[in-house]
């Protein structure tokens, strides 16, 4: 097995399902089992979940909110979706333990870093919750920030299609996946797969993104066997 350790990164939109906002339980499910069968693979898994179907913090501010405070809504978003994985997860016998940047002690731990690798290590999830506790920090931000933290060997990037395309897939029939680009490449195309800071620390600290079709089991079981070419891998 290639990847021992990865950090899954999951839009916010992919708990809602068909709701227009919120969580829907029978999605997040679905999610759980995803996430269930890379751990029965042995791989250690920590998630980063976005708040975008509760909240989005840009959203607000730009119709006239405060930016911090729309971010800090935003980071509670994200702490709710945790909640709601850990939640699906543990119904499914799936040791797990949030941790969050913003102190919450009631029903989450501090974000300590050994103590989340010793969590991994024990054979639990780990999610990653309310971002990197500072405003203006995007969660692609985050997962590129943690999965640094926690040495991981790659982030998956999931999403609804099997990788990064010249162009909507859905909406332009003829475009193109790309099997690999580099960091360079996916900046210089402007192909909005993560934003630049989390670029940044992905290839200062040589992790490998793969974006991948998230709702595809055997895809991401020869991902993590070290087939990638079931998604796109970004790298240097």
């Amino acid at each position: 097995m290639i990847f021992e350790r990865i950090l899954v990164k999951l839009s916010g939109e992919a708990l809602k399902g068909p709701l227009p906002f919120g969580v829907d339980p029978a999605t997040t499910e679905n999610v759980a089992n995803q996430i269930k069968q890379l751990k029965e693979m042995g791989v250690q898994v920590a998630l980063v979940i976005g708040g975008g179907n509760i909240f989005r913090g840009i959203a607000a501010s730009s119709r006239g909110m405060d930016r911090v405070s729309a971010d800090y809504i935003g980071m509670l978003a994200t702490v709710m979706n945790a909640l709601a994985m850990q939640d699906a997860l543990e119904k499914l016998g799936v040791p797990t333990r949030v941790q969050t940047a913003i102190e919450m002690r009631g029903f989450a731990e501090p974000f300590i870093r050994r103590r989340a690798i010793r969590h991994l290590e024990k054979g639990r999830v780990v999610i990653f919750a309310a971002g990197t506790g500072s405003p203006y920090f995007t969660t692609d931000t985050t997962a590129a920030l943690r999965a640094s933290e926690i040495g991981a060997d790659a982030i998956l990037k999931a999403t609804k299609v099997d990788g990064v395309y010249t162009a909507d897939p859905a909406t332009h029939p003829d475009a193109k996946r790309y099997k690999t680009l580099t960091y360079q490449e996916a900046l210089e195309k402007r192909l909005k797969i993560m934003d630049a800071s989390a670029f940044a620390l992905c290839m200062d600290n040589r992790i490998p993104i793969i974006v991948c079709n998230f709702n595809d089991a055997a895809n991401l079981q020869r991902i993590v066997g070290g087939d990638t070419s079931a998604g796109t891998l970004i790298t240097g």
